[in-house]
């Protein structure tokens, strides 16, 4: 944290020494507890946020906590496309995603973002590997049709998209008991053999049901979920998200994003935060503060 210049020295030492304080119970709550981290937005992509979040994982870690790291990279695959003079396109918030897509999907998010994230947390002092959906037969899925909301009974193919069958998680909590941090690219696996795009707020939310998580953090460019006034709203249940889709306050790339965390909620994870990956350290200002930052979504 920063304090003002003008402020004496031993205020910023007592100022410190408040939030450490602070931070004391919720170590002490969630020592050993499973946090799934979908890790999006400006902080993959700003340097100085970039830093940041490698920090708070390695510290999490540190202090106790088993940090799993799911990631995308729209923005990262949007920019290769164009390099082959493809334009990404979007139903319903879902990547349509054909075989030449595919392959620039599995080629950015399994090696090129996967390598800058684990290179980034391990500089920070951490041991992350990375992993997708065919290691350990970690996601495995089918081909994924969605409903046409144009015309009913009609269901659009939106190429090599998938729907998670199976999360196997042993290669996970390998991982965890050898004191690494995963970071789970969202790359699946189908019986055919062919690598599926699945987006990456729905495995962070399986992959935090899985796991048994304390905590669901997901990382947006937003300050968490808006009303229609874009006023913040800190606590959401399962009711008023129903609402919410219903007369249109929540639509596009946050539907699948908010439907992942109420499934995660309603199936066992304790809390799910949609946090602003913005603000710098906002994964240790909202585990570890009373303030904390963003909404948070219960099933009830």
């Amino acid at each position: 944290m920063t304090t003002s210049p003008d402020l004496p020295a031993s205020l910023s030492a007592t100022v410190k020494a408040d939030v450490l304080a602070e931070a004391l119970p919720y170590i002490r709550r969630f020592h050993g507890k499973t946090v799934v981290i979908k890790y999006g937005g400006n902080a993959m992509t700003e340097e100085a946020l970039q830093r940041s979040f490698a920090h708070d994982v390695v510290l999490l870690k540190l202090v106790g906590l088993n940090p799993v790291v799911v990631h995308g990279g729209g923005p990262q695959i949007n920019a290769a496309l164009k390099r082959i003079g493809k334009e990404g396109s979007f139903v319903q918030g879902m990547r349509i995603t054909d075989a030449e897509t595919m392959e620039v999907v599995e080629w950015v998010l399994g090696g090129q973002v996967q390598q800058d994230i684990v290179m980034m947390i391990n500089e920070a002092g951490g041991k992350a590997v990375g992993l997708t959906g065919k290691d350990g037969c970690l996601i495995q899925t089918r081909k994924k049709m969605l409903a046409d909301n144009d015309n009913p009974g009609q269901w659009l193919d939106i190429g090599y998209v998938g729907d998670i069958t199976r999360i196997e998680p042993a290669v996970v909590k390998a991982l965890q008991d050898d004191q690494f941090i995963p970071v789970i690219s969202s790359i699946g696996y189908g019986e055919d053999g062919r690598a599926y795009n699945i987006n990456a707020d729905v495995v962070a939310g399986k992959m935090a049901e899985v796991l048994g998580a304390e905590k669901l953090v997901m990382m947006t460019n937003t300050p968490g979920v808006l009303d229609k006034n874009g006023q913040l709203l800190r606590s959401l249940s399962a009711q008023t998200i129903d609402e919410l889709f219903q007369d249109g306050t929540i639509s596009g790339g946050m539907l699948p994003k908010i439907s992942s965390a109420l499934d995660a909620a309603r199936n066992g994870v304790t809390s799910v935060h949609v946090v602003d990956g913005r603000v710098p350290h906002c994964l240790l200002l909202e585990i570890l503060t009373d303030q904390g930052v963003g909404t948070m979504i219960s099933s009830h």
